[in-house]
């Protein structure tokens, strides 16, 4: 009898705090469909490293020694672009949140979220979601709003690309866009790289933003 697969995403932590490193990798272990790669100290060392060894996810802490999370955010995803990047953050701080969504990150964590709510925010961004709270997409949308030329920025869309940024639009993954418009998986990728080339945004948050406002 077959027996079930489950895809594992690998997941790196980006971490000065050696004791919240060693916690957040000790229960990544748990889920079966997540599997911890390993962690670094530093801004530094997430730059050597994990292009090197890339994971589908890296957690990165906002405030590191040195070269801040932020700061790597940019670099990191011009060599790893489907590399998906969230922010560990001690509490709310809206401006630095917002800068890291505009430098590419899909999203955030408290460091005090709950294993579960870590679990479901890695599947989330896995999957093509975008964990963060509806105060901060609305500061990053009145952002865009100020920005100029949006209504020629979409214009420059073909059809398809149309197609699959309404849909991510509308909350679907890239799975349900693949299947939707029955296009593969790597497709719907390339199409989301152009749109964000197009529309001069780092990240498909942005662009779902800028498309909406």
């Amino acid at each position: 009898m077959p027996t079930h697969i489950t895809l594992k995403k690998t997941v790196v932590v980006v971490e000065d705090d050696l004791r919240l490193q060693q916690h957040l990798l000790k229960i990544l272990e748990k889920p079966a469909d997540i599997q911890p790669l390993y962690a670094v100290s530093s801004g530094e060392e997430a730059l050597k490293k994990i292009p090197a060894c890339p994971p589908d996810v890296v957690l990165m802490d906002i405030h590191l020694p040195g070269i801040s999370g932020i700061d790597c955010i940019y670099e990191l995803k011009r060599k790893v672009p489907r590399m998906e990047i969230v922010m560990l953050t001690a509490y709310e701080e809206e401006d630095n949140i917002f800068r890291a969504l505009k430098e590419g990150a899909s999203g955030y964590l408290l460091k005090s979220s709950t294993p579960e709510d870590i679990f479901n925010a890695i599947r989330d961004v896995y999957s093509g979601g975008a964990p963060f709270t509806s105060h901060i997409a609305r500061k990053v949308a009145h952002y865009f709003r100020l920005e100029k030329a949006i209504e020629h920025d979409n214009e420059k869309l073909s059809p398809r690309e149309r197609d699959v940024l309404e849909l991510l639009a509308s909350g679907y993954i890239y799975k349900e866009v693949s299947d939707k418009l029955n296009i593969t998986l790597e497709t719907v990728r390339t199409y989301v790289k152009r749109i964000c080339i197009k529309l001069h945004v780092r990240s498909k948050v942005e662009a779902i933003i800028k498309y909406r406002s």
